[in-house]
C-alpha cells in the first residue's frame, strides 16, 4: 500500500465526511487514518530491516499482523478519547477491532501453512542434494509458484545426477583408454628395448640381428598405426575434421575398396566380395572418411575369418536412408560383448580384443565417422560369423 496510498484514503475519507458531516469531522478522520496508518507503515518498515534476525517465515508473519493489530487497536483508543466517545462506544469498537485482528491473524496463520509446509519440503530436498543424494523428489501440495519451484527443482537434480553419471562414465572411459593404451605401448616398446639391447651388445650373428631389427621395424609400424589412430579419434571426438560431404556412389566406392583388400584377403585364403545393386542411389557422405569405414570393417572381417572363409559387403535401401554391411564367416562376437565392442581398446570375455593384431581403434573410429554422418552403426543378428551394419543418409 505504501505512504502514497494511505494519504490517499487519508484525503478520500476527509472529502467524504466532510461533505457528509463537518470539515472538523473530515479532517479528524484525515489525521485518523495518517496516523494509524503511518505507525503500521513505520512498523513494517523496521520489522524488514530486522528480516535477518527474525529466521522464520512463520515469526515474520506474526510479527506484522501482532504490529498491525496492536498499533490499529492503540490508534482506535487514542482517537476515542480524543473525540471524546463513551467507555461503553471505545470498548465495544476495541472488541470489534480485536475479534477482527485475531480472526485476521487466524487466516494469515491458517493459509501459511501450506506454504510453509512446501517450503520446508524444498528446502529439505535441496539440503539433501547438498549431502550428496540423488533420488529426491520434491513434493508440495498446490499448484502454484512454490510447486514450480518444487518442480525446476526436481528437474534440476535430475539433470544434475544424469550429468554426474555421465561424467563418471567419461571418467571410467578415460581411464580405461588411458589404461588399454599404456598396455598396448608396453609390449612393443619393451621388445624394442630387448632387441636393441641384444643388438648393442654384440652377442649376436648377422642373420639374427637382421631378424632382430625386422622385428623392431614390425613394432615400429604398430605402435605408428596406434599413435595415427588415436589422433585420428581424437579429431573425430573433437569435431576438428573438414568434412567433404558430397553424393556418393556405393556401387564404385565399395568395388574400390573391396579390390584394394583382395592381396590381403589372399594372403589369409579368405574370398572377399561386393554386393552393391548398381541402381542403387547415392549417399550423402565424405568419401574419404566413409571408405576408412569400410577399410576398417573389411580388414576386422578377414583378421577374424579363418582360411577358405568369405567376407561380403552388401548395401540396401532402407526406409528413408542407406544401409551398408559387412559380413563374414568368422567367430562372431559374443552378445554380451556388442554393447562395448566400440569403444576403444574394448576387450572382450576372455580379455582379447576383437581387433586383436590392430591398434585396437578400428571400430571405434568407425563409430565416430558413421555417427558424425548422422548414422548409426551397429551389430546385426547373424547365425554364423558377424554381421556389422551402419546407416547413412542418401542423397
Amino acid at each position: 500500500m505504501g505512504l502514497a496510498g494511505i494519504t490517499a484514503a487519508a484525503a478520500a475519507a476527509a472529502l467524504v465526511f466532510g461533505l457528509v458531516y463537518s470539515a472538523h469531522d473530515g479532517l479528524l478522520m484525515a489525521a485518523y487514518l495518517l496516523a494509524c496508518g503511518g505507525s503500521v507503515l513505520l512498523a513494517v518498515e523496521l520489522l524488514k530491516r530486522r528480516r535477518r534476525h527474525a529466521r522464520s517465515l512463520a515469526r515474520q508473519l506474526a510479527m506484522g499482523v501482532g504490529a498491525s493489530i496492536g498499533l490499529t487497536t492503540l490508534g482506535v483508543a487514542v482517537i476515542a478519547l480524543l473525540l471524546f466517545v463513551s467507555p461503553h462506544d471505545g470498548l465495544v469498537m476495541a472488541v470489534l477491532l480485536l475479534f477482527a485482528g485475531a480472526l485476521g491473524a487466524y487466516a494469515v496463520w491458517a493459509l501459511s501453512q501450506g506454504p510453509l509446509a512446501d517450503l520446508h519440503s524444498v528446502r529439505g530436498g535441496l539440503r539433501a542434494v547438498g549431502e550428496g543424494q540423488r533420488d529426491v523428489s520434491i513434493d508440495t501440495e498446490a499448484s502454484d509458484e512454490l510447486a514450480d519451484l518444487a518442480e525446476a527443482a526436481t528437474r534440476m537434480i535430475d539433470q544434475l545426477a544424469k550429468r554426474e553419471g555421465e561424467r563418471d562414465l567419461a571418467e571410467r572411459g578415460r581411464r580405461d583408454l588411458v589404461a588399454a593404451v599404456s598396455h598396448d605401448l608396453r609390449t612393443p616398446l619393451t621388445s624394442l628395448r630387448l632387441l636393441s639391447e641384444a643388438i648393442e651388445s654384440d652377442l649376436v650373428d648377422v642373420e639374427t640381428r637382421r631378424d632382430y631389427l625386422e622385428q623392431m621395424s614390425l613394432h615400429i609400424r604398430s605402435l605408428s598405426a596406434l599413435i595415427e589412430d588415436l589422433f585420428e579419434l581424437s579429431r573425430l571426438e573433437a569435431g576438428d575434421i573438414r568434412w567433404s560431404v558430397q553424393q556418393v556412389r556405393l556401387d564404385e566406392l565399395v568395388a574400390e575398396t573391396v579390390e584394394a583388400m583382395r592381396a590381403q584377403a589372399a594372403f589369409k585364403h579368405v574370398t572377399v566380395a561386393a554386393a552393391v545393386p548398381p541402381d542403387l542411389g547415392p549417399a550423402r557422405a565424405d568419401p574419404e572418411r566413409l571408405q576408412r569405414v569400410l577399410f576398417n570393417l573389411i580388414q576386422n572381417a578377414i583378421r577374424h575369418t579363418p582360411a577358405d572363409g568369405s567376407v561380403t559387403v552388401l548395401a540396401e535401401v532402407n526406409g528413408k536412408g542407406l544401409e551398408v554391411e559387412v559380413a563374414d564367416t568368422g567367430e562372431g562376437v559374443p552378445e554380451e560383448d556388442r554393447g562395448r565392442a566400440f569403444d576403444p581398446f574394448y576387450r572382450g570375455g576372455d580379455g582379447r580384443a576383437r581387433s586383436r593384431g590392430g591398434s585396437g581403434l578400428g571400430l571405434a573410429i568407425c563409430r565416430a565417422i558413421v555417427e558424425a554422418h548422422g548414422g548409426q552403426i551397429w551389430f546385426a543378428d547373424s547365425a554364423t560369423g558377424t554381421r556389422v551394419r551402419f546407416s547413412l543418409p542418401n542423397a
